[in-house]
């Protein structure tokens, strides 16, 4: 795909597009190794992610005939509840493939927008090839969760309320990664700010093809994370070339820095945040990333199982 499709004005032009669709959520301060930093609230969006932004640019770009077909979506959940929300805004039929494993809150959240579900096996079959049956027999269209130029437009929109929240361009911003749908919308948008990307340990193939330009798929063999919002075993060319032109940073962590990120955000500022929405400020915490001054991290979801919540932070007791 050829990354010149998508510029800043298509993040700008997706913000006017999707006014009043989505909320501009909070950007509050906090501290990290004694210096100051800003914490993005995408946790609080409508949805509990920042994936309502994509899907509602997306679909608010169907024509009649496409709407009327309907959209299929594969995601393990937070994704799939922000196609579901825009398409029943809509009035779109929306089917979404998610993984047998994913979270209950999450099929619970996705399946209560009316949306149908298709389960499939993470590490059997592949999601892609499912939801490409799907829209063969049925004429839905595709809606990729980062893939997508105009997915990566409306996450980006993010990057934008960060400016105006703060009245100036970041330092640097601290985003966690799956596909690179919300880091490369956000490196489009705030062009002059460090952009770190931050993935689960064993599942770092952003960092992977980063370093050598060209995409490096999850290994069979990766690890089991409770990060599965950014369980994605594949990126794309859009956001690979994105995040490569803004020379973008990479690290990883652990499932235990990730439950000592959920469990500052709680006690700090009583945010319920999920583990792949913590990875960002688990980085900073576990000194993965050197601090710095007036960097802004992005906590992207807090669909997080109330069960599993109340367990890491017991604890910490």
């Amino acid at each position: 795909m050829d990354i010149a499709r998508i510029s800043r004005e298509d993040v700008l032009d997706a913000a006017r597009r999707i006014a009043g669709q989505v909320e501009c959520t909070p950007l509050v301060e906090s501290e990290v190794g004694g210096m100051r930093v800003w914490l993005k609230l995408e946790c609080l969006q409508t949805g509990g992610a920042f994936k309502l932004r994509g899907a509602t640019n997306r679909l608010l770009q169907l024509s009649p005939q496409e709407q009327e077909r309907g959209v299929v979506a594969f995601s393990s959940g937070n994704h799939a509840r922000g196609v579901a929300i825009a398409a029943r805004r809509l009035g779109i039929r929306a089917v979404i493939v998610m993984p047998a494993d994913a979270p209950k809150v999450k099929v619970d959240g996705t399946r209560a927008e009316g949306a149908e579900i298709v389960f499939y096996d993470r590490r059997t079959e592949s999601r892609e090839e499912i939801a490409a049956k799907i829209a063969g027999e049925s004429g839905a269209t595709v809606v990729p969760s980062f893939d997508d130029p105009a997915i990566v437009a409306g996450q980006g929109t993010v990057g934008l309320e960060i400016i105006e929240q703060l009245g100036r361009l970041p330092a640097r911003i601290v985003i966690p990664c799956g596909g690179g749908g919300l880091a490369s919308g956000i490196a489009l948008a705030v062009p002059d700010a460090e952009v770190v990307v931050v993935e689960p340990e064993g599942w770092d193939d952003m960092a992977r093809s980063l370093e050598i330009g060209e995409i490096v798929p999850v290994g069979a063999d990766a690890p089991d994370t409770f990060c599965d919002a950014i369980m994605t075993p594949r990126v794309s060319q859009l956001t690979l070339g994105i995040l490569r032109d803004r020379a973008a940073k990479a690290t990883s962590v652990s499932d235990d820095e990730v439950a000592d990120a959920i469990r500052f955000a709680w006690s700090r500022h009583q945010l319920v945040v999920e583990p792949g929405a913590s990875v960002g400020l688990a980085a900073l915490l576990a000194d993965k990333i050197e601090p710095k001054d007036d960097t802004v991290v992005v906590l992207s979801g807090g669909n997080i199982d109330p069960a599993l919540h109340a367990r890491i932070i017991a604890e910490a007791a």
